[in-house]
């Protein structure tokens, strides 16, 4: 494994810590933070990159609270925060707003693109401020797994934002497996669109970066580019929204959609770590920028009684063949997911759980004809990701998609991107934290920083 000894602390002492990190967070209801007695019952938010998704964040975890600092290296975006939060102190860089309104700041939001996600959350985080965190939560392994360890130590509120896992959908897909109703699952089949179509992208595959551009009036785009070694010009092809296909900034269609889309099998199924990840590339190993239509093959080890699981998950345009006793529809349109079980499946269209279905169509008209022989509704339900993040601060408990449980679903997804961005197979010891028999890959668990953006830099 590589490492960068100016990024991180010592091998052994990264791994005592990860161990250390994953017994805390066991414990993690025990021992989250709680708020300062006779603080406000509202909580001082600041949010950095607000955007595109960011904004739809920000606005859904303000209510009632007070949004008191807000971050954005491109001043085009900042007229409607001033409309909408006239109280807030506007800032370019998040470290200077977390240096100067620190103590002021109970909760921050994160909603820059992949590449920043880190050093925003790192730096927050250690000066002990609850954080919410779009997905993926981090773009790469070492990044993941140090966050969750932070959260652990520090006693935190994490959320990472994917809405679905808040959702009704994921928890009755859960409650159908548990309860039996489709019987063991050894297989997954999970698809999408991207990166050939979809938000964020446009289906051309680039060998090269695009043309210098003149950046928005004001925009720093020194700091966009963040940890970034090399110098990238300014193109819109990269900014506002198109910057998730490029590696340096993004994790491409995996990385954007996987953690919606395989989510919810990789919790009903108590997935953890995969051993392996294989991969069938459509297009050529490409260093700066996905390709379209890989098919990557996760491959999960049994769990007590539970037995090994094969997930494989299809990029646009490349689709699964419908399996066996699958009769409703053919795979395609935006995505979805299929879990393939002893007893029949259970099905959702889209990226996210939204509207799941048993298969055969007989088994789920049989099941809605039930009534009250339905299985019964045994996890907590939520009123969505932002709000389960924002209740939870102020209740000092757990969150439904904290970094506990995200860390390690980021962790899984980006070994499929390593997979992709080398075109090799990626073979991991998650307790190590190693990736055997492909040198290309090891070297992208941490991938270096530049001055200033490493974590030492940072707090």
């Amino acid at each position: 494994m590589q490492q960068s000894a100016w990024n991180h602390p010592s091998r052994r002492t990264f791994l005592k810590q990860s161990a250390a990190a994953l017994g805390a967070s066991l414990a993690a209801p025990l021992v989250l933070a709680r708020r300062a007695a006779g603080a406000s019952a509202n909580l001082n938010l600041a949010w950095v990159g607000w955007g595109n998704q960011g904004w739809g964040d920000l606005c859904a975890c303000a209510g009632d609270n007070n949004v008191v600092a807000l971050c954005d290296c491109d001043p085009a975006f900042w007229d409607r925060a001033k409309k909408q939060f006239p109280g807030a102190k506007l800032y370019m860089d998040f470290r200077k707003m977390l240096a100067e309104m620190g103590d002021k700041i109970d909760a921050v939001g994160v909603g820059t693109p992949d590449h920043t996600h880190f050093a925003v959350a790192y730096l927050a985080m250690s000066l002990g401020k609850h954080v919410f965190v779009e997905k993926p939560l981090v773009h790469s392994l070492w990044e993941a797994r140090t966050l969750r360890q932070l959260a652990a130590r520090k006693g935190l509120v994490t959320q990472m934002g994917n809405q679905g896992h808040a959702s009704e959908g994921a928890r009755l897909i859960k409650e159908w497996y548990q309860a039996g109703l489709v019987g063991e699952v050894r297989e997954v089949l999970l698809w999408t669109d991207r990166p050939k179509a979809g938000w964020g992208f446009n289906g051309n595959v680039m060998t090269e970066f695009p043309k210098a551009e003149q950046p928005p009036q004001g925009m720093d785009w020194d700091l966009w580019l963040g940890p970034v070694g090399k110098k990238v010009a300014f193109s819109r092809a990269l900014h506002p929204t198109t910057w998730r296909p490029w590696w340096d900034f993004g994790c491409g269609g995996l990385g954007d959609i996987g953690c919606h889309t395989i989510d919810t099998p990789y919790w009903a199924l108590d997935l953890g770590a995969p051993e392996s990840v294989e991969v069938e590339m459509k297009g050529a190993v490409n260093p700066i920028h996905t390709p379209n239509g890989s098919i990557v093959t996760f491959y999960f080890p049994a769990r007590g009684k539970q037995p090994p699981v094969r997930m494989k998950w299809y990029e646009g345009p490349s689709v699964p063949e419908a399996p066996a006793g699958y009769d409703l529809g053919v795979p395609g349109g935006e995505g979805g997911m299929i879990m393939i079980g002893e007893k029949g499946g259970i099905y959702h269209d889209g990226m996210r759980p939204d509207s799941p279905m048993l298969y055969p169509k007989a088994k789920w008209d049989a099941y809605r004809a039930s009534g009250d022989k339905r299985v019964p509704k045994t996890f907590p339900r939520t009123h969505g990701i932002h709000r389960d993040w924002v209740d939870s601060i102020k209740n000092g408990k757990k969150s439904c998609s904290d970094f506990s449980y995200s860390g390690p679903l980021t962790e899984a997804i980006l070994l499929g991107t390593l997979a992709i961005r080398t075109g090799k197979t990626v073979k991991w010891n998650a307790e190590k934290f190693e990736i055997a028999g492909n040198p290309e890959a090891a070297k992208l668990i941490n991938p270096e920083a530049r001055a200033g953006w490493r974590a030492k830099d940072l707090a």
